[in-house]
C-alpha cells in the first residue's frame, strides 16, 4: 500500500495526470483515477467512452449513461472520460468492446490486472 501522501503513479511510472473534470470522475471525485482501500472496484483505467462501450456496460448491469442526480452523476456519452474498473475494462477488452485509454491518467495498479502492452493497443 502507497505513502497516502505519495504522489500516485501512472502505468507509464510518471506522476498521475487527471482524467476528466467534466464530467468529474474518480472513486474520490477528484477527477484522477487514484485509489485507496475503499475502492473496492479498483477505478483506476482512464478511458474515453463509446457508445459501445457504453451499451456493453450496461448490459453488464452497470448504466453508466442513465444521469442520477442523487449522486452528482451526469450519465455519460461517447467522448467523455471516465475512471473506469479495472476488471470492467479488461471484460470489455475480452469481449471486443474495450473503449481507448489515457495512460498518463491510468493508474499504476491497472498494471495488475492488464498488461501494459495491452492499455497500449487501446492508447488514446
Amino acid at each position: 500500500m502507497a505513502h497516502p501522501f505519495a504522489i500516485a503513479r501512472n502505468v507509464l511510472g510518471q506522476p498521475l495526470v487527471a482524467c476528466s473534470f467534466e464530467p468529474l470522475t474518480g472513486f474520490y471525485r477528484d477527477g484522477c483515477c487514484k485509489t485507496g482501500p475503499d475502492d473496492v472496484g479498483s477505478h483506476l483505467v482512464c478511458a474515453i467512452m463509446t457508445d459501445e462501450f457504453l451499451e456493453f456496460s450496461k448490459e453488464r448491469g452497470n448504466d453508466l449513461s442513465t444521469p442520477m442526480p442523487q449522486w452528482r452523476f451526469p450519465g455519460l456519452v461517447a467522448g467523455d472520460q471516465w475512471c473506469l474498473c479495472v476488471d470492467r475494462w479488461k471484460e470489455a477488452f475480452y469481449a471486443g468492446s474495450a473503449p481507448k485509454v489515457k495512460l498518463e491518467s491510468t493508474h499504476i495498479n491497472a498494471l495488475e490486472v492488464v498488461e501494459l502492452d495491452v492499455l497500449k493497443m487501446y492508447a488514446a
